[in-house]
């Protein structure tokens, strides 16, 4: 194996961190002894991106880690640590294993790593390496908190108003001010909720503005973090069903407020797939009582057949859309989010809105 000129400096935190997180991981493959572990000085005079250089010796033969550190392991700065990793091997000719290390790395930023052909391993134990007859490949479950409050930011109602409008355009480049007039936002909202997507590969920019470039794996996290539209719940019951419920629903164009479908009775507007005997609605204070004359809804001690949320936010009501003369439902990406909350039957329907509707999600 060929030299490789180093010198050792104090480590910062997130150098000793890494450096310690290695040095457990290590000691647990078999026949893997470390003969040294260190900080690589002089990075940016030497135009190197190592910060970890781990000399190590399996079954009697040499083995050095190229390490780089991240204090941010979103799949940008994988992708980009990978560029710089192979980049530097490939040209300075030294050999080694590359490996990139950060606090905790999203699955989509391991996938990234796996990709590009460069090992991982975060601080949460999460971890993939290869190299010889070595082939280890661990996952933890959950998220750090870090990671969870920065998903639950992302996804808040504000926030998700400029997601619904990406997903229902995702192939569409948006410029900053058009997308906050179409979302109803601040410019500054939608500047710091596209700067989160770009850093995780969901988004990019060009010339032509933000445009989405994984709209499937933002709708997959959005789904998993999803909770529905805070505010009101009322259970009402109507004797009506089917097609004289939407004949009623007609007669809610002239009326005052706004109404609109939800979860499954969206759903049987899009893509028919769950039987419900139960009717699900969105509306405003003076749609529910338009909803009220129109199906003359009553309040049952038990035996409700009709459930309407009054949004806090008007995001949801906002991004609905017209299905039929005077019948207004849910976005299907509003419908898919729903959906998957709902059960088993729930998540087979929403499968089947998007095999249907949402061909960018497959």
């Amino acid at each position: 194996m060929c030299a490789f000129n180093k010198t050792v400096k104090p480590a910062t935190t997130i150098e000793r961190r890494a450096s310690e997180a290695l040095r457990a991981f290590l000691g647990t493959i078999p026949r893997l002894s470390i003969a040294d572990l260190s900080i690589a000085d002089n990075r940016e005079a030497l135009d190197w991106p190592v910060n970890i250089i781990a000399e190590t010796d399996f079954a009697g033969n040499p083995m050095r880690l190229l390490v780089e550190v991240k204090s941010n392991g979103q799949p940008r700065m994988a992708r980009e640590a990978a560029y710089q990793l192979k980049r530097y091997i490939g040209r300075s000719a030294q050999q080694g294993v590359p490996m990139f290390m950060a606090p905790y790395l999203s699955e989509q930023s391991q996938a990234v790593c796996r990709e590009e052909g460069v090992g991982y391993l975060d601080f949460e134990g999460n971890a993939r390496i290869a190299f010889d007859s070595v082939f280890i490949e661990r996952k933890v479950e959950g998220k750090p908190d870090p990671e969870r409050r920065a998903l639950r930011s992302l996804f808040k109602p504000k926030s998700a108003r400029i997601l619904r409008v990406l997903l229902n355009d995702p192939r569409r480049a948006w410029r900053v001010t058009e997308l906050a007039e179409a979302a109803k936002v601040s410019i500054g909202l939608v500047s710091t909720i596209g700067s989160a997507l770009r850093e995780r590969d969901w988004a990019d920019q060009s010339g032509q503005g933000m445009h989405l470039t994984d709209p499937s794996s933002l709708l997959d996290e959005w789904a998993s973090n999803y909770a529905p539209p805070q505010g009101e719940e009322v259970r009402l019951y109507t004797h009506l069903h089917g097609k004289a419920l939407a004949e009623c629903l007609r007669g809610s164009e002239s009326k005052e407020g706004r109404v609109v479908l939800a979860s499954f009775s969206a759903a049987d507007w899009y893509a028919p797939f769950v039987r419900q005997g139960t009717s699900y609605f969105y509306a405003d204070e003076k749609g529910l009582a338009t909803l009220q004359t129109l199906l003359d809804l009553s309040s049952p001690a038990k035996g409700a057949n009709l459930v309407v949320r009054i949004p806090d936010e008007d995001g949801v009501l906002d991004d609905a859309r017209v299905v039929a003369p005077g019948v207004v439902a849910t976005s299907p990406v509003q419908t898919y989010l729903d959906l998957m909350i709902s059960g088993d039957r729930g998540a087979e329907g929403a499968s089947h809105l998007k095999d249907k509707l949402l061909g960018w999600a497959s």
